[in-house]
């Protein structure tokens, strides 16, 4: 497979949050200014790319030939919890304005279902060593345009006059319904 195709189909055609609806939590939850929404994409990249490289050589050097494989999803999560804590540790020192502004959603990369889910379908695609990285680091790459992009749109909501019975998660998930419904043009792409 082309690694071209597995950026373009990875950020566009099959978006991590448009259109497999993984790591919602995040997409909703840090998604109300585009400044925290751009520190979360950050993060996200940096711990995806890899808990993806880790877990893809921990599955292929470890897991497959102790065949113990059932201790797959143990052996991600843990290898997952310590990045987190290592860019908590980071951010803590270098940008501790954004560290605030993520406030508990940082931990939270630790249970987001889209790293741990990427990490998980790499190890059962046909993928080798590099394919998996870029696959990775453009699936991060689209979760992060797609936190932006709502976060922009959700900031924008903000100046306008919306019904009170529309403020708030209403208009939230239909701008989020709207936007994969944007996405699903790309579909054909790939």
């Amino acid at each position: 497979m082309s690694i071209f195709l597995i950026i373009v189909g990875a950020i566009f055609v099959n978006n991590v949050v448009l259109m497999q609806f993984l790591g919602i939590c995040p997409f909703l939850g840090v998604s109300t200014r585009v400044k925290t929404a751009t520190g979360m994409s950050a993060a996200v990249l940096f711990v995806m790319t890899l808990a993806t490289l880790i877990t893809f050589l921990i599955q292929k050097l470890l897991l497959i030939p102790l065949h113990i494989e059932f201790m797959q999803t143990v052996s991600f999560i843990l290898v997952i919890a310590s990045l987190v804590q290592m860019v908590e540790l980071i951010l803590k020192k270098v940008s501790p304005p954004l560290y605030q502004a993520l406030g508990v959603f940082l931990p939270l990369i630790t249970t987001n279902c889209a790293i741990l889910g990427i990490a998980v379908l790499v190890t059962r695609s046909t993928f080798n060593l590099v394919e998996a990285v870029v696959f990775a680091m453009a699936t991060a790459i689209g979760f992060g345009l797609a936190l932006v992009l709502f976060a922009g749109i959700r900031e924008r909501l903000d100046l306008y006059e919306i019904p009170r019975a529309m403020k708030g998660a209403p208009i939230a998930l239909i701008t989020a319904g709207l936007l994969s419904l944007a996405f699903q043009g790309f579909s054909g792409m790939v």
